[in-house]
């Protein structure tokens, strides 16, 4: 079975199975009110009824919270580990997981130190009585960071991350990926797993459905369930008194798996895609893709990037803090192969979204929709491998059946030609002779038809036959234009009289004035090209 080259006819015919699923999740989980210094004085004095607000009196809380964290390792026999510099702490996990033989707990609690925003007490004078008060300011400070690696019974492996010191503000990782294959096992439905995602499922339909579920409602369980277990840095008054964790968006991954019946499917895919598709960073294609409008004041770097991963390549689109990211996942020991385009939003307010968790479900709608647009930009915009492919066939010498005939040069005038008699021959309900073409074809060239021999006609019949751009009707000797060679003829009849011809012209040096648009086109590229030759003169 052949495979097409063309992008959309290999989604369209050769994939097997496709999932929609937020894949990672990070969240900053925090306390709105001890976000800001107001907020923390209204805690130390209004809440705690401390005379004056200071970072002294942050200290107990931090002690009476790492020792709750240490005391809670040892009674839980919970490994606690000190993370050391440049380990990646996935691989950690990985390692205590597969010795890890519940279906609920905590795993393990890294330690590591972070630079985080923190609160400090500075000195400051009145300026009328000269005493010294303390004032509490916005600060960074280099402290320790308690990762509690865990495995949930409806999300699976997740980690919840404290800071140690005020106002304790965490951060929660999950993976919507991990969340279906648990509640698939609950209901007992039978799954292949890919890694982080699917190969097959025995009912697409109720997968699709379970990761269309994930949303605001189960995340904040999970965040509520485990402060619950976990040593928690706030009191039980603390929480009455409306000091609660809430969760906002640090980072959202939106991914399209679709799996592809062989190998050689998703080889071809990339290489086309690649091939194709290296100006799809440029700002217009961004603003399609994101469906927002791109300007001049729009920040970021507008760019196409392929990064190879050993031989497996990765075609990455950035917009402003965002990206796509479109890569091939090779299955080991599985003969279908699974290709992956993943839109991961950095910062809500780049798609005009807040970042609290409440925006979830229209974030959701961006980013899986970026993943489609994504597909349909590839589809259309290009799918030159069959453009180049025609080409070089009208352009190059064809042997059809043993029968050789030589090229139909696209820039030859005879050709040009026939192709505008064609498109005139393709009304006629009963075809054309060869006579008929003669005497078009001298009109058309300014010649006198006797001057044409039935010999040289028969030439151009047998090449645009060959060609398939004719066909001979049967126990006639009578032709008729094919689609195909309807289409070939009108469009490179036009491309002659509408870009060939204007764009030489105004390239020419006694073209059209200077001020035309295609030659300030050319100005400023030549200028830019001197630039940078000057400037590697001067570097070298």
């Amino acid at each position: 079975m052949s495979i097409s080259h063309r992008v959309c006819d290999i989604l369209n015919n050769h994939v097997t199975f496709e999932v929609e699923c937020i894949d990672r999740m990070y969240l900053n989980a925090y306390v709105p009110r001890l976000q800001y210094e107001g907020g923390v004085v209204g805690f130390l004095r209004g809440h705690r009824g401390h005379k004056f607000a200071s970072s002294a009196l942050m200290d107990p809380i931090t002690k009476s919270f790492v020792a709750a964290i240490e005391k809670f390792a040892k009674e839980q026999g919970v490994p606690l580990i000190q993370f050391k510099k440049g380990q990646r702490k996935d691989d950690v996990m990985a390692e205590h997981l597969a010795k890890f033989g519940k279906p609920e707990g905590v795993v393990f609690i890294g330690k590591a130190q972070e630079k985080v925003p923190v609160f400090r007490t500075e000195k400051r004078r009145n300026p009328d009585t000269g005493q010294r008060y303390p004032w509490i300011v916005r600060s960074t400070a280099m402290v320790n960071q308690y990762y509690c690696y865990c495995v949930d019974a409806e999300f699976g492996p997740f980690f919840l991350k404290f800071s140690s010191y005020f106002p304790y503000n965490a951060k929660l990782c999950l993976n919507g990926h991990e969340y279906a294959k648990c509640q698939l096992r609950k209901e007992g439905i039978p799954f292949q797993a890919l890694d982080n995602g699917f190969v097959s499922c025995a009912d697409p339909q109720r997968l699709q459905t379970i990761c269309e579920k994930l949303g605001r409602e189960q995340i904040e369980d999970l965040l509520q369930k485990w402060l619950g277990r976990l040593p928690h840095p706030f009191t039980t008054e603390d929480r009455q008194a409306g000091y609660r964790y809430d969760l906002s968006m640090l980072q959202a991954e939106f991914s399209l798996t679709q799996i592809l019946d062989r190998p050689l499917s998703g080889r071809i895919f990339f290489e086309e895609i690649i091939r194709e598709n290296l100006d799809i960073g440029r700002p217009d294609m961004v603003q399609l893709i994101f469906n927002r409008r791109v300007t001049k004041k729009t920040p970021g770097r507008f760019r196409t990037r392929v990064l190879t991963d050993g031989v497996i390549p990765s075609l990455h689109v950035d917009y402003k803090h965002n990206r796509i990211k479109q890569y091939f996942k090779q299955v080991p020991g599985v003969r279908e192969v699974g290709v992956r385009t993943e839109t991961t939003i950095n910062d809500t307010r780049d798609v005009y979204l807040g970042k609290r968790l409440c925006n979830l479900s229209a974030l959701r709608q961006v980013g899986f929709a970026a993943n489609r647009r994504l597909l349909e930009v590839e589809c259309l915009s290009h799918d030159c491998a069959m453009g180049e492919e025609a080409l070089n066939r009208l352009n190059r010498p064809v042997t059809v059946n043993g029968q050789r005939t030589s090229a139909l040069r696209t820039t030859d005038p005879r050709v040009l030609a026939l192709w505008h008699l064609l498109v005139w021959f393709r009304l006629l309900p009963c075809g054309f002779t060869n006579r008929d073409l003669r005497e078009q074809f001298a009109a058309l060239t300014g010649q006198m038809p006797n001057t044409i021999t039935a010999g040289r006609m028969t030439y151009d019949l047998r090449r645009l036959r060959l060609h398939g751009m004719i066909e001979r009707i049967p126990k006639t000797h009578r032709y008729r234009v094919t689609p195909v060679g309807l289409r070939e003829a009108l469009f490179f009849t036009r491309v002659h009289a509408r870009l060939y011809r204007p764009a030489v012209a105004e390239i020419m040096v006694n073209g059209p004035p200077e001020g035309s648009g295609l030659a300030r086109q050319l100005a400023k590229f030549e200028e830019e090209i001197d630039k940078q030759i000057q400037r590697a003169k001067l570097a070298a």
